[in-house]
């Protein structure tokens, strides 16, 4: 019986040595696993407090951002203010261009006048005569508003300005020539009002003789 009571209580010391060693294998893993824990999250830590450096590299590259966008802003309020001075000087320069535009029949039926009038009557003399100054009269006060007359008789033709009715063998003049003006032109501003009618020359062609 004693026997028996000493196996027990050896037991139960062995029982109780085994679960301290136990318990100190779970202390030391937890306390390892702590450690390990601070030490991985310590680099993390000292990542995200930046240095002076890199703060002052971050704000100088905040600076040069903002910087880029004023000057941006500044370049498109210039380029407004351009267009709307530019837009302001056209609609300046251009306000006459219908009123012009209305005029030019009044210049032609005066010049039609001239043209198409008896000048070997003495009465219709009289009559041209007021009617000439009253054409120029009206070619003078166009020209002071930079409404100009194209009267190209004897120029280089220019499709720019010139509106070709006709071309016409001529040997007298080089290819390419006005050699008649049906109706003049007008720009304002040196923007074409209306083209000015003309006639134009073109090279004689060669004769059968020649080709021979």
């Amino acid at each position: 019986m004693e026997n028996t009571v000493s196996d027990q209580e050896k037991t139960n010391v062995e029982n109780d040595q085994q679960a301290e060693h136990s318990l100190t294998d779970i202390h030391e893993v937890v306390d390892g696993t702590v450690e390990d824990s601070e030490v991985s999250e310590s680099p993390e830590s000292e990542d995200q407090i930046l240095s002076p450096e890199a703060q002052i590299e971050a704000l100088e590259d905040e600076l040069a951002k903002t910087r880029d966008d004023a000057l941006r802003t500044l370049a498109e309020a210039q380029n407004i203010r351009r267009r709307s001075e530019k837009d302001i000087e056209n609609a300046r320069k251009f306000a006459l261009e219908k009123f012009a535009s209305e005029l030019l029949g009044v210049a032609d039926n005066l010049e039609r006048a001239l043209d198409s009038a008896d000048k070997d009557n003495e009465v219709v003399k009289v009559l041209l005569e007021g009617v000439a100054l009253t054409q120029k009269s009206l070619v003078d006060t166009l020209a002071k508003f930079n409404i100009m007359q194209l009267d190209p008789l004897g120029e280089p033709f220019d499709p720019q300005f010139h509106q070709a009715m006709s071309m016409v063998e001529n040997p007298d003049v080089e290819p390419n020539t006005v050699t008649l003006v049906m109706q003049k032109g007008y720009v304002l501003n040196e923007r074409l009002l209306r083209p000015a009618m003309v006639m134009v020359s073109k090279a004689v062609a060669p004769s059968i003789d020649e080709q021979v």
